[in-house]
């Protein structure tokens, strides 16, 4: 038997994002040089390498020429960590993103 002072919040606050069931996450994001922005289903789980793939399956060879570089997502100017996960960078519903191909110096 439950506790009944103790309520479905209380659990939840407990756990950490990675306790919890995956929830999705619709963003808004831009591939490189493209110049439509798209929205893109991903979920807290996703890492910041998945989340660059699905932006770029929309677009790349379509509008955007496809590059033989890694991609790397951009959240409020910050270049995220591939490992990272969607509820690790705390990217909300509907927040933007912007893919870019990791170009490094010199090429």
């Amino acid at each position: 038997m439950s506790d009944p002072g103790m309520t479905d919040t209380d659990t939840t606050s407990e756990l950490g994002a990675e306790d919890l069931a995956p929830q999705l996450v619709p963003l808004n994001a831009i591939f490189a040089t493209d110049f439509v922005q798209i929205l893109v289903p991903v979920t807290t789980a996703n890492t910041m390498a998945e989340v660059a793939g699905a932006v770029a399956y929309h677009v790349e060879g379509k509008r955007v020429r496809a590059l033989p570089y890694p991609k790397v997502v951009i959240y409020h100017g910050e270049r995220l960590p591939a490992e990272m996960t969607v509820a690790e960078a705390g990217i909300k519903p509907l927040d933007h993103v912007t893919v870019e191909y990791d170009i490094p110096e010199g090429s």
